[in-house]
């Protein structure tokens, strides 16, 4: 892929979390309220995007990541990765959702209890399924703060977070909400003049 040429008054490259289970794992939806590591394929994951990053140049002015460990793992790799002295900032707005009852469960029991129309209610139209822990418009106001923080700021700006939270990040725009974005990859956001367009997303390197 090409990524956007020129300077506007920001560039944030958004990425998701490597990933926090191995083959043998059971997969659970995990939220906000869990904190896990990154596995080694995660670690992997971190340290190709900052290979990638490296070999375009890439000299991150700002990062930020959320306060669980495998975003904070992700962005001291990849940081690490393109040569940076940066220690990524801890920002509140940028954790995961929390998934109420559902928080930590395999996916199968998850459908069992909300159903696959509550679940296509969430993917679709952001709609919380019942219990979960979420509230839609602020999560877009949060963003919509964040991301004018940083276009003040200018240059360019590692953010990374979770899948989750990260589709809501052009919703304060009046954006939809973004597609699934996957562990390991990336999206591309450009700011100016209040506005915010979305140059590339669900990234991983070497695609």
């Amino acid at each position: 892929m090409t990524l956007p040429n020129g300077r506007l008054h920001a560039r944030v490259i958004l990425v998701r979390h490597g990933n926090t289970f191995g083959p043998s794992d059971t997969v659970t939806r995990v939220g906000g309220r869990t904190d896990l590591p990154l596995v080694a394929s995660g670690l992997e994951q971190a340290d190709a995007l900052g290979r990638w990053f490296s070999a375009r140049g890439f000299a991150f002015e700002h990062a930020y990541c959320s306060p669980l460990r495998r975003t904070r793992e992700t962005a001291t790799r990849i940081l690490a990765g393109v040569g940076s002295a940066l220690v990524p900032q801890v920002e509140p707005a940028l954790i995961e959702i929390d998934h109420g009852p559902d928080e930590n469960r395999p996916e199968a029991e998850v459908l069992a209890r909300i159903g696959a129309e509550a679940l296509e209610a969430w993917e679709r139209d952001a709609v919380p399924p019942p219990g979960w822990m979420v509230d839609p418009v602020a999560l877009a106001a949060a963003w919509r703060r964040f991301l004018d923080q940083l276009a003040t700021q200018g240059g360019d700006a590692l953010v990374v977070t979770s899948n989750g939270v990260a589709r809501f990040a052009l919703a304060g725009f009046g954006q939809p909400l973004l597609a699934k974005l996957r562990t390991g990859a990336f999206g591309v956001v450009t700011l100016a003049n209040g506005t915010a367009r979305l140059e590339a997303w669900d990234q991983r390197p070497g695609v």
